[in-house]
C-alpha cells in the first residue's frame, strides 16, 4: 500500500493522506479589494474534489501594501473573512483539509509607494527602493499578522502557514544579506518571525498547528546558506512553530549559485530539517512525478508532499497519482463511474 496515500495526524489535524496542494499566487482579485472571488472558489474546491489532503491557500497579505500586486489576496480586514468561510466550507464538504499562508511582502511589493523593508536596500538596481520599516511601525507589523490570524480561524481554516520564504518580509529580517539595521531587529534576525509565532500562537486554538515556510538556502551572491537557515529555524521552532515547509531562494536574483532544476532538488534541504529539528516537515519542489512523491515520503524525507505546478496542470493530480501508485483513493460520488473498481 503506498504511504502516500496513508492518512497522517499531527496534533488536531487529520488529513486523509500525505498530499498538499502548494500554495501559488493567482493575481485574480480583479476588484483589487483582496477579497478571493468565484476564481479562487473554483481553484481550491477543485483540488480538493481532485483528491488532496490538504489545500494551502495562495500567499494572502497582512496589508494592503503588503501585497506583491494589488491582485493578491488579503486577510487585512473582517470583510474578507465571509469569502475565506465559503471556500473553507467547501473545501471541508469534500473530505479534504484547507489552511492559508499568512504574509507581508515587504521589499517585493511591486504596487506599493514605497514598499517597505528591514532595510532601504532593493531587490536589484532596477526595482523600487524600499523604506526602512521604523521600530514602531515593526511592532504593528507583528500585530497585523495576529489579527489577520484571528480572522483566519473565524472562516474556519484547519491550519496556518507563515510565509517566511521567497524573499517576503519574514525572510528579509532573517537575511545578513537584507536586514541592515542597527535596533533590536538587526541585532537580533529571528527577533521579527518569533514575536510573530507568538502573537499567532495567542489567538489561535491550542491544539491547531503552525506552519511556517522557510528559504533553506539563498542563492544571490553572499547569501545565507543551509546553517544559518537551520539556526534560525530552532528559534522558530522553540517560539512554537509545529511543522516546517522548505523551499529556497526567492530573495533576489541568483548570482554565482543557482538554483537546480531536477526534480526533487530540494529534497535534501527537508530531510537535513527534519533531522537536525526532529520536525515534521513538508517537501515541495517538482515532486509531480507520483513515483518520485511516494519515495520522497517511503524514504522518511519528509512528512507531507506539496505539489504546486502539478495541481496547476492537473486539479485530479492526487486521484491520478494513487491510481499509478496501485491505490486508487476514492472519488467523488458524482465521478464514481470513471473509477470501475478492479
Amino acid at each position: 500500500m503506498a504511504q502516500l496515500t496513508q492518512p497522517f495526524t499531527f496534533k488536531n489535524l487529520t488529513l486523509k493522506n500525505k498530499i498538499v496542494m502548494a500554495p501559488m499566487c493567482q493575481y485574480s482579485v480583479d476588484a483589487k479589494d483582496g477579497i478571493p472571488n468565484d476564481w479562487h472558489f473554483v481553484h481550491y474546491t477543485s483540488r480538493a474534489v481532485g483528491g488532496a489532503g490538504l489545500i494551502l491557500v495562495e500567499m494572502t497579505d497582512v496589508d494592503p501594501d503588503g501585497r506583491i500586486t494589488d491582485y493578491d489576496l488579503g486577510l487585512w480586514s473582517d470583510e474578507h473573512i465571509p469569502a475565506y468561510k465559503k471556500i473553507v466550507d467547501a473545501v471541508h464538504k469534500q473530505g479534504a483539509k484547507i489552511g492559508i499562508q499568512i504574509a507581508h511582502a515587504g521589499r517585493k511589493g511591486e504596487d506599493a509607494n514605497p514598499p517597505v523593508a528591514p532595510s532601504a536596500i532593493p531587490v536589484t538596481k532596477d526595482d523600487k527602493m524600499p523604506r526602512a520599516l521604523t521600530t514602531e511601525e515593526v511592532q504593528k507589523t507583528v500585530q497585523q499578522f495576529q489579527d489577520a490570524a484571528k480572522r483566519a480561524v473565524k472562516a474556519g481554516f484547519d491550519t496556518i502557514e507563515l510565509h517566511g520564504a521567497h524573499g517576503y518580509l519574514i525572510h528579509q529580517f532573517h537575511s545578513p544579506g537584507i536586514n541592515q539595521r542597527e535596533d533590536k531587529y538587526g541585532q537580533e534576525l529571528s527577533l521579527f518571525g518569533v514575536q510573530i509565532i507568538h502573537a499567532v500562537k495567542a489567538v489561535i486554538p491550542e491544539d491547531m498547528p503552525l506552519l511556517m515556510r522557510i528559504s533553506a538556502v539563498e542563492y544571490m551572491d553572499g547569501g545565507y546558506d543551509i546553517d544559518h537557515a537551520l539556526e534560525i529555524a530552532k528559534k522558530y521552532q522553540a517560539a512554537g512553530v509545529d511543522m516546517l515547509h522548505i523551499s529556497s531562494g526567492g530573495e533576489a536574483p541568483p548570482g554565482k549559485q543557482k538554483p537546480a532544476t531536477h526534480p526533487g532538488y530540494q529534497v535534501p534541504f527537508a530531510r537535513r530539517f527534519k533531522e537536525e529539528l526532529d520536525i515534521p516537515v513538508i517537501a515541495v519542489g517538482i515532486l509531480e512525478d507520483p513515483l518520485l512523491a511516494e519515495a520522497v515520503i517511503g524514504n522518511g524525507d519528509a512528512d507531507l508532499v506539496a505539489i504546486g505546478r502539478g495541481m496547476l496542470k492537473d486539479p485530479y493530480w492526487a486521484i491520478r497519482a494513487s491510481e499509478q501508485l496501485g491505490d486508487t483513493m476514492e472519488p467523488a460520488r458524482q465521478y464514481k463511474r470513471a473509477y470501475p473498481k478492479k
